[in-house]
């Protein structure tokens, strides 16, 4: 039987030791996709393929903002409405630590959705329609929590009420975040991530407490990262983008690699 407190466990034993609603937007989450799925298993690449088989496709990145699309689907707006809260946490205090009664109340935040999904993913009782959605929310989530304003404050969303200058127009920083500075690269999906990947791995951040709960970490992380990417003067200048594009750099690689060690923790067998 799957167990999401064993996967906990085998997780930050690879990972302590190795060397609005939106977040990324379409392009990110389609990097991190694909940097994960390069780093499969055999086990897990063949299960994801069995799966993906499902929606005609090959590709993770090919499902990686359906989490996201979903909310302008008519047909999915139940859908969307469940889980529209799980898609960020708002930390209620400034010391960036995860407290679940005050920071995700009723486990409807990304850090307690993770591990659900992982869980419906890796029941192989489940039918594969339930598991490939599970899936998809796995692949959407763990990008998520990687983008630092996605772990952001409640007094301003997320930097979706902080409004900036960028590039000759008015958009909030969460926004930014998403998709401006990446879309600095002028890079697609799979250039992108082969830029990422030429650079090798990417050293992760040491564990940290709560250590049964490896997306608490990763959400502290982003939550501690906000505390540097709020530009004096509202304004988004080159030096900006130059100190802080290798940031969300980082982020999509770490979200990539972890990403790609979930799932072949979670389809190691068959």
């Amino acid at each position: 039987m799957f167990s999401i407190r064993r996967l906990a466990a085998a997780l930050f034993a690879t990972l302590a030791i190795a060397p609005a609603t939106q977040a990324w937007g379409p392009l990110g989450h389609s990097v991190v996709a694909e940097l994960a799925q390069r780093h499969l298993s055999p086990a897990a690449k063949a299960e994801v393929e069995h799966l993906l088989a499902l929606d005609h496709t090959a590709a993770l990145a090919d499902i990686a903002s359906w989490p996201d699309e979903i909310r302008d689907d008519p047909k999915q707006q139940d859908l969307w409405k469940q889980t529209r809260a799980l898609h960020y946490i708002d930390f209620r205090s400034g010391d960036c630590i995860y407290t679940p009664p005050r920071d995700c109340k009723g486990g409807q935040c990304v850090v307690e959705a993770i591990p659900h999904y992982i869980q419906v993913l890796g029941d192989r009782s489940q039918p594969d329609a339930v598991r490939l959605q599970a899936l998809k929310f796995v692949v959407h989530f763990i990008g998520d929590i990687h983008q630092p304003l996605h772990a952001g404050y409640k007094d301003d969303l997320g930097g979706n009420k902080y409004q900036v200058q960028f590039q000759g127009q008015g958009m909030n920083l969460h926004r930014v975040w998403d998709s401006g500075l990446l879309s600095t690269r002028k890079l697609d999906a799979k250039a992108y991530a082969d830029m990422l990947d030429a650079q090798g791995t990417e050293p992760l951040p040491p564990a940290i407490a709560p250590f049964d709960n490896a997306a608490a970490q990763w959400a502290e992380e982003s939550c501690q990262i906000t505390r540097t990417i709020y530009p004096d003067g509202h304004k988004i200048d080159q030096a900006y983008i130059d100190a802080q594009l290798p940031v969300a750099d980082a982020r999509l690689r770490e979200a990539g690699r972890r990403l790609a060690e979930v799932l072949n923790l979670t389809l190691q067998n068959g």
